[in-house]
């Protein structure tokens, strides 16, 4: 490459910036003209679109910290929506008694219970792969989950009310109608298992990350039951690559969903059709590699 000025310098350099006129040659060393691709390569490389970011605060709660506290607004949310879940199991209680009709109740239970499982699944899936704190309605929980994986202790120290408060006030807001409006057993029946296992899923959660030596012994039976989530299998999910087990009431969809990769589809969907790409699609960081109580408490 060569540069030729066209005139010579003026004495003002000023004046030079201005009228100095440049003649470039450009040597093209390599050709334009692109390979034909191998038509086995044609695929598209989601993964190499930037992940949204995440949201994991910088330092974890202290174990006196006030976001682990139950405040008396989230105890007064909690006894609200266990009320209206004790008011729909009631109603089909009472009137099955009444009519005598006790299978279809039953069995409408049964399936909130096993839906209800589910949905803690599909909820659990999106707020740790979608949205972040700005998030309208579900900011809170979406920060909170996503900090859950840096220190998934944590959640052994919130107290009761505050783990299930934000549940119980959708529970509320969601039973309440029905158990002034309706008086069918198997409705009854299924909204009242349904809500109540999806109030008390983050118990449940919690119950998963605890250490058997320090869980009530029925609690322990119901794990090794499955009929709660075991602390084996929730381990699974924050373990590489982080996106399977979304499951955290009985855990019983958990196989079924993962063997299918029915989240990895459901990604793949969101991402051809909004071009919205998932955070499990990422390289695990240090935002996702657990830290111990240890480390974090005096490291």
């Amino acid at each position: 490459m060569s540069i030729l000025p066209h005139h010579k310098y003026p004495s003002n350099p000023l004046n030079h910036v201005r009228s100095c006129q440049f003649h470039t040659r450009v040597v093209c060393l390599a050709t334009t003209t692109k390979p034909r691709p191998n038509p086995e390569r044609l695929m598209v490389e989601p993964r190499s679109v930037t992940p949204p970011p995440l949201v994991t605060p910088t330092r974890p709660p202290l174990l006196d910290d006030p976001s682990l506290q139950s405040t008396w607004s989230h105890r007064a949310w909690v006894a609200s929506g266990c009320t209206t879940v004790l008011i729909s199991l009631a109603k089909s209680i009472w009137v099955a008694a009444d009519s005598q009709i006790w299978f279809e109740p039953i069995l409408a239970g049964l399936v909130g219970y096993i839906l209800a499982d589910l949905g803690s699944g599909v909820y659990h899936w999106g707020i740790d792969n979608y949205g972040d704190e700005s998030t309208p309605i579900f900011g809170p929980q979406i920060e909170a989950f996503q900090g859950h994986h840096k220190w998934p202790w944590t959640i052994t120290r919130r107290q009761f009310a505050n783990n299930l408060h934000a549940l119980a006030r959708a529970v509320t807001f969601s039973v309440l109608p029905l158990d002034i409006a309706c008086n069918d057993p198997v409705i009854h029946g299924f909204v009242g298992v349904c809500s109540g296992c999806i109030m008390f899923s983050q118990q449940f959660h919690s119950w998963a990350h605890g250490t058997k030596s320090k869980l009530p012994p029925l609690v322990v039976a119901l794990q090794d039951l499955g009929v709660l989530v075991s602390r084996s299998e929730h381990a699974m999910h924050h373990r590489q690559p982080y996106n399977n087990n979304y499951c955290i009431v009985s855990g019983v969809w958990n196989e079924f969903l993962d063997e299918k990769k029915v989240f990895e589809v459901l990604e793949m969907v969101l991402f051809f059709k909004l071009g919205v790409r998932p955070r499990s699609w990422s390289e695990p960081g240090s935002e996702w590699t657990e830290e111990t109580e240890a480390q974090s408490q005096f490291g």
